[in-house]
């Protein structure tokens, strides 16, 4: 598939469907709660603005959840969200342009098919795509989807550790446990990936053997993470790609990443060159560090979102 191609099949799904879809009435409310919808750009380090719902109503989409509070134009017949509050996407023929995820997940449906449910977290950023076409999974949208799950689907929880003794991943699995979310525990590599969201807490090179995180050594376009491991270093990478700071051996700092191998399959990761990059990496698992984050870098002091900025 082209290049060209391969972006007009995501905008179809960052996209809409025929824009009748967006006119639905509201129905009866949906039992668990509301929803939340923000808007950011350049991979969630600029918010622009927040849809809050106390209550999800039936036939509540995505797209007419974002039009409640912005002002959204379309192209090619409403397929294509073009612009939000005047923020306009480039399309085939540039580099920047719309996308949506939901519960930290990318859609595989337009935005006026999409329903809104009970416990979704939605965001839409406005990115530079030259570097990583697509971004399947990111983490900005914690607790989710470990809290709620994916199209109305929880799936159980699993904690995959180094050394499943260790204090970094009692303190991993206590985490969670604070969000209200039970997990069980296993070595790394355990069977039955599809059936499970998995957190692995690991030290890198161990945290390779997890299926897809390999393409960390490729860089975004094999993983969608604007970070690169290269044999005893960590490259961290702007939104073109190229290295914005090298990581050594005993900086002590961590990734935080999503990764989705797979269709039926989700994992996060918590890795580093070190433990004290380890223990910083675990320690960012919060909603406030965060928040519309496509994967961050941690140390004892920060967490910095990733891409970094250019320099």
């Amino acid at each position: 598939m082209t290049r060209a191609r391969a972006l007009l099949a995501a905008l179809l799904v960052a996209g809409l469907a025929p824009a009748a879809g967006c006119g639905l009435g509201e129905g009866d409310e949906r039992a668990g709660g509301g929803a939340t919808l923000r808007v950011t750009r350049d991979f969630g380090r600029t918010e622009l603005g927040e849809v809050r719902l106390d209550r999800v109503r039936e036939g509540q989409t995505v797209m007419r959840m974002l039009r409640s509070e912005f002002d959204v134009t379309t192209r090619f017949g409403g397929r294509f969200v073009q612009s939000i509050d005047g923020l306009e996407g480039q399309g085939a023929g540039g580099q920047r342009d719309w996308f949506y995820w939901v519960n930290g997940l990318e859609a595989d449906e337009g935005a006026a098919e999409w329903e809104v449910l009970p416990g979704d977290h939605i965001l839409w950023d406005h990115r530079d795509w030259s570097a990583a076409m697509r971004v399947p999974a990111i983490v900005g949208a914690y607790p989710e989807p470990f809290a709620s799950g994916f199209g109305g689907k929880r799936r159980p929880v699993r904690v995959e550790c180094e050394d499943a003794d260790a204090p970094v991943c009692e303190a991993a699995r206590a985490k969670l446990k604070r969000e209200g979310v039970p997990t069980s525990g296993a070595s790394i590599g355990a069977p039955g990936t599809e059936e499970v969201t998995r957190l692995v807490v690991a030290r890198w090179p161990r945290a390779r053997g997890v299926r897809g995180a390999s393409g960390l050594e490729e860089g975004p376009e094999a993983s969608g993470v604007f970070a690169r491991f290269d044999g005893d270093t960590l490259e961290l990478l702007d939104e073109r790609g190229r290295t914005a700071r090298t990581v050594r051996r005993g900086d002590g700092v961590g990734l935080v990443l999503a990764l989705q191998p797979r269709a039926e399959e989700l994992v996060w990761i918590v890795t580093a060159l070190d433990e004290k990059g380890l223990d910083a990496g675990v320690r960012a698992l919060s909603e406030r560090s965060l928040r519309d984050a496509f994967a961050v870098a941690a140390t004892g002091k920060r967490v910095e979102k990733l891409p970094l900025e250019a320099r």
